[in-house]
């Protein structure tokens, strides 16, 4: 465009002076070697400008001639080059798309067209054509190939460090992952890794140092560098609270400072003020943390922050919480403890249930539990208090990636994160597949569908009247080491949410549930009232051991069922009986955090995921 313009402006330049020239006409005469030579001065103009454009036209039909050869070859080298770069992406891209096949023919294709060492991508190609191939170890030595070259260093260096994942070695991993870091601080991998493994280690000033380059590189953003760099200090002032205290609380100011009312922060600051026996400051740390969030473990370290204490005194300080922060669950669970302590039965229980409407949760409940044992000894209270804590969600703790602790850590030990812990309801374990809501025709089916021919053909047959058993008859029978003895020496203790209750004498063996459901625990009592009463529904009528000398009762209520296939032990029965048996009670009451037994008609397939 700019050389088109200046030849625009030179023809306007040329017609502008000839045209000044034709209005202005004049004769040019010269004497050159006693000759005169007479021409007017447009033609004399004419003749200049025509032979500075004759030289002008000839020097650039040499040149052209002379560069001839030069231009061809380059003309030919970029041909090349752009066939060579042309193959180079297509490699590229059938590597990204797993196509070893043509990855390998454009890396041959590419090696012939372009040079590797001007071309860093090629080496690119290589390794990707080896990964896809699964040749790992040519992969490794193109890696450590890549790593010796200053333009290609990064490069290598994070092909060996997902090498080094793949393969396990943690600590090989760890030297390239701190090499690419030291090297450049703004690649998110780099940082990443190397944090986490320093975490690991506990190495929180390196981790420290590491998080500030991280930041002023720009790889991180602000608020999170903030709450990291909280962790961290957190983390230190931790190790340190014991043995250095003074710098334990500057760490842990300094994260407040970053992370206002964090309860970890927060209680490493108080741990070291007390420690410094600086009483009135860690209070109103705790009393200004307590007011923005109130947790547990900041109401237990200030009621306990004096010792020496008496009972009255841990109240008082639980009452100043509930006025700082009142109408909330915490409050009311702190006081109702130190109301238990200082043995003010009544306060106590009128605070636990102020809790239990606000938040209902495990912990309250066997807080009203120890309430009602301390205070009137009513077991039947205290089971009643018990069974509605096994019904209540659980209570919030730390958790991280599924695993739960009793107290807050840095790092988690699952996945090495930071900062994974919350305080939060620990998820529930998840149920596996259960036929509870199947027709009993569609799981007996099911059932036999998994059985082998020669077992089908032995379930085919009807089973005799006699082998038809009830589940809950069969439940209050004695065990086959305890046969001949009657019933009423059978005892059992009940249990409720892993908490042993007082004895209470003779019971049958359905009586022995463990649950957080009620209602195997109903059944359950269906099945002792069944017991002390008339044979249950199902048992022979010449069967009378056990109604000998039991009135009439109320009939057991069916259990809750699922489906039990019966297990299938080759062309051999041990025992057929036993067998029918199971086939016609195919429903057993279970637990309602026991996933059962999963019955699949299909065989196993090869890659088919099982959940369960």
């Amino acid at each position: 465009m700019i050389r088109l313009l200046i030849f625009v402006i030179l023809v306007l330049v040329l017609g502008f002076g000839f045209a000044w020239l034709a209005d202005r006409p004049g004769d040019l005469s010269i004497v050159w070697q006693n000759r005169q030579i007479e021409m007017s001065l447009m033609t004399a103009v004419t003749v200049i400008v025509s032979l500075i454009a004759a030289i002008m036209i000839s020097w650039w039909l040499v040149r052209t001639i002379m560069l001839s050869p030069r231009t061809v070859s380059r003309y030919f080298r970029a041909n090349k080059r752009d066939r060579g770069y042309q193959a180079l992406s297509t490699g590229l891209l059938a590597a990204g798309s797993g196509d070893a096949a043509m990855a390998r023919k454009m890396n041959k294709r590419t090696k012939g067209l372009l040079k590797a060492d001007q071309e860093p991508l090629i080496h690119l190609l290589d390794v990707q054509a080896a990964l896809i191939e699964g040749r790992h170890e040519e992969a490794r030595k193109l890696f450590e190939a890549m790593a010796e070259d200053p333009e290609t260093k990064l490069l290598g260096l994070r092909g060996l460090y997902l090498e080094a994942q793949r393969q396990g070695a943690d600590e090989a991993a760890q030297h390239y992952a701190e090499s690419a870091a030291e090297q450049a601080p703004h690649l998110p991998w780099a940082g990443t890794a190397a944090l986490s493994y320093r975490t690991r280690e506990g190495k929180w000033d390196e981790a420290l140092k590491l998080l500030d380059r991280q930041r002023q590189a720009g790889t991180i953003e602000a608020a999170s560098a903030n709450r990291a760099k909280a962790v961290l200090l957190t983390a230190r002032a931790r190790e340190t609270v014991d043995s250095d205290p003074a710098h334990a609380r500057d760490d842990a100011l300094t994260a407040l400072k970053l992370a206002p009312a964090f309860p970890p922060a927060v209680l490493v600051a108080a741990k070291a003020l007390l420690r410094q026996d600086n009483l009135r400051k860690a209070a109103r740390i705790l009393e200004s943390a307590w007011k923005a969030d109130p947790h547990p473990d900041i109401a237990e370290a200030y009621v306990h922050a004096r010792i020496g204490d008496t009972a009255g005194d841990r109240l008082k300080r639980a009452e100043r919480l509930e006025k700082l922060r009142p109408i909330h669950a915490q409050s009311y669970d702190a006081v109702a403890r130190a109301a238990l302590d200082a043995r003010r039965f009544d306060l106590a229980r009128e605070k636990a249930e102020a809790s239990a409407r606000l938040q209902p949760c495990e912990g309250i409940f066997l807080l009203l539990a120890d309430i009602e044992e301390a205070e009137t000894g009513d077991q039947g209270r205290v089971r009643h208090w018990l069974s509605q804590a096994v019904r209540a969600p659980r209570d919030p703790a730390w958790t991280a990636d599924g695993y739960v602790s009793e107290t807050w850590e840095p790092v988690s030990p699952v996945s090495g994160k930071l900062d994974a812990f919350e305080w939060k309801v620990p998820v529930e374990q998840l149920a596996g597949p259960s036929l509870d809501n199947q027709p009993p025709a569609e799981a007996f089916d099911r059932a036999m569908a998994s059985l082998p021919p020669v077992r089908k053909a032995e379930a085919a047959a009807p089973p005799a009247p006699a082998e038809i058993a009830d589940p809950l008859a069969d439940a209050m029978e004695p065990d086959a080491d305890a046969a001949g003895e009657p019933d009423s020496e059978v005892k059992a203790t009940p249990v409720i949410d892993g908490n042993l209750t007082a004895d209470t004498g003779p019971q049958p063996k359905a009586a022995r549930v463990e649950s957080r459901d009620p209602e195997p625990v109903e059944v359950a009592k269906d099945s002792v009232k069944s017991a002390a009463g008339k044979p249950a529904a199902g048992k022979p009528k010449t069967d009378q051991s056990q109604a000998a000398a039991a009135p009439p009762a109320k009939p057991a209520r069916p259990a809750a069922k699922t489906h039990t296939p019966p297990k299938a032990r080759g062309d051999a029965v041990a025992d057929p009986e036993a067998e029918a048996r199971a086939r016609e009670t195919a429903f057993l009451a279970h637990r309602p955090d026991d996933p059962g037994i999963e019955i699949d008609s299909e065989p196993d397939k090869p890659g088919r995921f099982r959940l369960f």
